[in-house]
């Protein structure tokens, strides 16, 4: 017995719609007949037509034919007709026209395939419709629903082949009614956008439609193969204006498709083409293509849906279980087992096995984890064991993983098993996976080394939190064409800004490396601006986040490589601020802050980013974009010398072509320069790999001001040691060497005269002051020698700094005391001086007041602490700025006693022009008197310690200054270090007294020795007589 399915179309001539034409309706019908009849009842389906009162039945097509065998019903779609896309989707196996087998009656039946569904929604009038928002069982709404069914069934019902109109349900929101309806012929889209405009503006209603049916999609029957090229084709009916949005839904989110890498859209005529270059799982789901249609009083969508089916081939992840399996006889066998690790699919495969080498037979494992075992034979002399896993798709695709089983035999260097390492073979590497930690998942591998000598050797985790490495992948397929890049950059950026939140979870150098690998991903994907304010937002936050001071250790612990990830982080953050469109206000992040100006021809811009001010003056127009970045500085190479002493600051141009340009830059310095420390402005430059000094130049009066002539990332870099003065160190330690011998034998040579030469109280007061001055300057120079060879304990430098510290003072106080005896000898010449009262006044001056200043410093510097009271580099004061450090407890007494020695001097000076006046005015006299003078200032300088002024000098004018710095050391060097030997030619060699002095004891003893060696002949001659 056969069955059949008829559809017809029945005019109904009474009810019609003024210009509209009569309304009509489409019925099913079913009839069974024999075999035989169906010759019969094909030809009279030809001349069907049936017409009587205002009723008119036309069009009679068989659409289902349909055959009962025992207890199924097998079914088949007629010519140009299918079965729904509802049945398509429950039961595979009926799409299309294919034949269908079904239990149960009554049985679906096939549709014409010109069927077009239509959803909508009307907008409808508050006022006059209000009771269909009454309860459903209440007469008013079954009024409301009836009188709005029927003037929609009035208008669409004139559309031929029109089947149904149902009212779904009524909303709120003015008063909404959403319907549907069924078409069983082909419509065009002007003809109901017409019948909803009618209807429209008898509703005075608005509306929007969405219609499946006029667009027809074809798909390529899966599964298709994976990795192969293949076409998708949307098919209109009429020639609509705009071209289609493609879509694909699966795992319940939709995704807008566009032209990428991986897809391409072409539109030509009625037909839309969308190419997958490449087709994989991620391209596996539902396919829609809908054209869009605005109207007057209301919208229209025109779509079409079909699941594309992908034999995906996965990726292999292979490990044997143990790692290393280790033989201790040669005669053993040893169990193994292989995992083949796939990513959970909805596909499936056919898994083989193979093996090569010293194993037996390799078993699968029935389970779901794609496993098998085997055995491993510990003889050294065959092959090395393989195994291979196979898996083959639904297109007879297949990929496979080898894995070689690397044996520990007998004799075989390995590390013993530690912890959760198993025993591994000397030169190879466990790998063990992420064990997830303070209940965050993580994705990837630990490494641990096994060296040659079979010694552990540091873990090393590749472990990143599976939520970054989740956004590592979407990064990756951002352009291929699955959604808009925007919303997929949006997306990420979002992501990446919730994963980089809590600083705790991502403090490893594996996840700020896959978070920079996020940024670079990114920086080679994007190509348009980047304009949503949110997703600006979230991107800044996110490179923010990962600059953070708590990811310090992370950022160090990076080994290098082709690019470091300061670099990568630098170019990468650097390219999508250029991408982004920045409002001319200032963004700021706790690490990250944007300025941008926007300038016209020939224009000067000035931004601020974390206090650093950036002017900038170029020829061409455009945006100029200046981007701080805190903590950067310290993770980029540096050179071995130097150090950052400032944030790096980033400026770009909307135009990156080269141009005139000059930028100013004034950077607050992370930590003041130390005296004699270098300062660079630098650039990165990415072909070295290392900061450039090329085109940026550095001012030290301005120490914290940079003027470069092109466009970079900017910093201040500082030597970690001062400038160095050549061969200060080797003419220091002559010197020293020759004033401290010179100083031995000034002593010597006062000691040695001074019955000769102390005649008077001045004498008496002159002498003992050069004794002290030079004993003094002894003791200063041994120390500061000794202190400038090799390291010493802090004890001893403490000692050396408080031996210096006091000598030093000392032996200029002395000078004062010599000071002030010479000048009240010069100014009161017939005043008595009193021996005993300018001694008493001496020694306290020469050594109660540079104990007393000695004392009261290291008392008030924290004891004498180390780096408060001295240096331990030079075991002397510290320096610290302008009246900042202990040394000023020396540069002040120091200062004001060359002052005042300075002062006597003059006064000497002027006291011999008017000795001079006094005498007869003559050439000889004259010269006398510049003689004189000029001598005074020579045997003074010395004993007075005025060449000390040059040490003034040196703190001054600082090592960077050029030129006139090394000049003045040079003087100061020189004139200090041999200035016991200045004092031994001034105050010995050069006093006259002295020199007879000491010509007339060399005499005498010389004299006395000849008188000894006479008498000694004469007494021998006596006795031979």
């Amino acid at each position: 017995m056969w069955t059949f399915i008829f559809l017809s179309v029945l005019g109904l001539n009474t009810c019609q719609v003024s210009g509209q034409g009569p309304s009509t309706q489409m019925h099913y019908a079913v009839l069974a007949i024999e075999e035989s009849a169906i010759k019969n009842i094909t030809e009279l389906l030809n001349a069907f037509h049936v017409t009587q009162d205002s009723v008119e039945a036309t069009s009679l097509k068989m659409t289902t034919k349909c055959e009962t065998l025992q207890d199924q019903t097998q079914c088949s779609c007629m010519s140009n007709h299918s079965w729904s896309e509802e049945l398509c989707e429950s039961q595979p196996n009926c799409c299309g026209n294919m034949m269908c087998s079904f239990s149960k009656t009554p049985h679906p039946t096939c549709h014409p395939n010109t069927r077009v569904t239509i959803n909508g929604s009307v907008v409808l009038d508050t006022e006059q419709y209000l009771d269909c928002l009454q309860t459903k069982t209440s007469h008013k709404f079954k009024n409301c629903h009836d009188k709005l069914l029927t003037e929609m069934k009035t208008v669409y019902s004139t559309l031929t082949g029109f089947v149904s109109l149902a009212i779904i349900e009524f909303r709120t929101g003015s008063i909404i009614a959403d319907f549907e309806m069924t078409i069983d012929n082909q419509v065009s889209a002007d003809d109901l956008i017409q019948r909803s405009q009618t209807l429209s503006q008898k509703l005075n209603s608005t509306y929007t439609l969405e219609t499946a049916g006029l667009v027809h999609i074809n798909v390529p029957r899966g599964p298709v193969r994976f990795g192969s090229r293949e076409d998708i084709t949307c098919t209109r009916q009429d020639q609509l204006k705009e071209d289609p949005v493609w879509q694909l839904t699966k795992n319940d989110q939709v995704y807008d498709i566009t032209n990428g890498t991986e897809s391409e859209l072409v539109s030509i005529g009625k037909v839309a083409t969308l190419t997958l270059k490449s087709t994989s799982e991620t391209w596996a789901g539902l396919f829609t293509c809908a054209y869009s249609q605005k109207p007057e009083f209301g919208s229209i969508v025109h779509k079409a849906s079909a699941i594309l089916d992908v034999a995906h081939l996965p990726d292999i992840q292979i490990s044997s279980e143990p790692q290393f399996p280790r033989c201790k006889s040669s005669k053993d066998l040893v169990a193994v087992k292989i995992q083949c690790e796939i990513k959970t699919s909805n596909d499936s495969y056919e898994v083989t096995w193979s093996g090569a080498g010293s194993i037996t037979e390799v078993i699968p494992d029935n389970g779901p984890n794609h496993e098998a075992s085997t055995n491993v034979a510990c003889k050294n002399d065959q092959k090395e064991p393989e195994i291979t896993c196979k898996f083959t798709n639904r297109r007879q695709q297949n990929k496979n993983a080898t894995i070689k089983i690397n044996v520990i035999y007998e004799h075989d260097l390995f590390c013993k098993a530690d912890g959760g390492w198993a025993d591994t073979k000397a030169g190879f590497t466990a790998v063990l996976k992420c064990r997830g930690r303070a209940g965050l998942e993580e994705a990837g591998n630990r490494h641990r080394n096994c060296s040659n000598e079979g010694k552990w050797e540091d873990e090393e985790s590749f472990c990143v939190n599976q939520d970054l490495d989740n956004i590592l992948e979407e990064t990756r397929i951002v352009d291929i064409g699955l959604g808009t890049i925007d919303n997929n950059a949006a997306s990420i950026f979002s992501r990446l800004k919730t994963a980089t939140n809590n600083t705790e979870n991502i403090n490893t150098f594996s996840n700020v490396n896959a978070s920079i690998f996020v940024l670079s991903g990114m920086k080679e994907k994007l190509k348009n601006k980047i304009s949503n304010e949110a997703t600006l937002d979230n991107f800044l936050l996110s490179s923010s986040n990962v600059l953070e001071k708590s990811l310090e250790k992370s950022w160090k612990d990076d080994k290098g490589g082709e690019l470091s990830l300061a670099e990568r982080y630098l170019s990468s953050v650097e390219r999508l601020i250029e991408l982004t469109q920045v409002a001319s206000d200032t963004k700021h992040t706790s690490n990250i802050e944007v300025d941008t100006c926007n300038g016209t021809h020939r224009s000067h811009c000035s931004n601020s980013v974390f206090n650093v001010n950036v002017s900038v003056d170029r020829t061409d127009s455009g945006s100029v974009k200046t981007t701080g970045f805190k903590q950067l500085e310290e993770y980029f190479p540096q050179r071995e010398e130097y150090e950052p002493n400032s944030i790096v600051v980033s400026t770009t141009t909307e135009k990156n072509r080269p141009s005139p340009v000059k930028i100013e830059m004034d950077f607050p310095l992370l930590k003041p320069r130390p005296r004699n420390h270098a300062m660079e402005c630098v650039s990165w430059d990415n072909t070295s790999r290392k900061w450039s000094t090329e085109g940026c130049e550095w001012d030290p009066s301005k120490e914290q001001h940079c003027v470069c002539k092109h466009l970079s990332s900017f910093a201040i870099i500082m030597s970690k040691k001062p400038l160095e003065v050549k061969f200060l160190k080797e003419i220091t330690h002559v010197g020293l060497s020759v004033s401290i011998i010179s100083l031995i034998l000034c002593l010597g040579v006062e000691i040695m005269v001074w019955s000769s030469v102390v005649k008077s109280n001045a004498s008496h007061l002159r002498h003992t002051a050069h004794i002290n001055i030079a004993l003094c300057l002894l003791i200063a120079d041994i120390t500061v020698l000794a202190s400038s060879f090799s390291k010493i304990s802090e004890s001893w430098c403490q000692i050396i700094a408080v031996l210096k510290h006091f000598c030093l003072l000392s032996m200029f106080f002395w000078t004062l005391c010599l000071s002030m005896t010479l000048l009240h000898l010069t100014v009161f010449k017939f005043q008595h001086l009193s021996k005993k009262n300018y001694l008493v006044l001496s020694v306290l001056l020469g050594y109660l007041c540079p104990f007393l200043i000695v004392v009261i410093t290291f008392i008030t510097n924290e004891g004498g602490a180390k780096d408060s009271y001295y240096s331990d580099e030079t075991c002397w004061l510290i320096y610290a700025g302008s009246l900042k450090g202990s040394i000023h407890t020396f540069l002040i007494p120091l200062g004001i006693i060359v002052l005042f020695n300075l002062f006597t001097m003059v006064v000497i000076i002027m006291m011999l022009f008017e000795s001079a006046k006094t005498t007869a005015n003559s050439l000889q006299n004259e010269q006398n008197t510049s003689k004189n003078i000029l001598r005074s200032v020579v045997l003074l300088t010395p004993i007075f310690g005025v060449t000390w002024i040059f040490g003034f000098t040196v703190l001054a004018i600082d090592l960077t200054y050029g030129h006139l710095a090394y000049v003045v050391n040079y003087a100061f060097t020189l004139l200090n270090a041999f200035q016991g030997f200045l004092i031994l030619l001034t105050t010995c060699l050069a006093e006259k007294q002295i020199r007879d002095a000491c010509l007339k004891k060399m005499h005498i003893t010389k004299k006395q020795g000849l008188t000894s060696t006479s008498q000694s002949s004469t007494s021998s001659t006596l006795k031979k007589k």
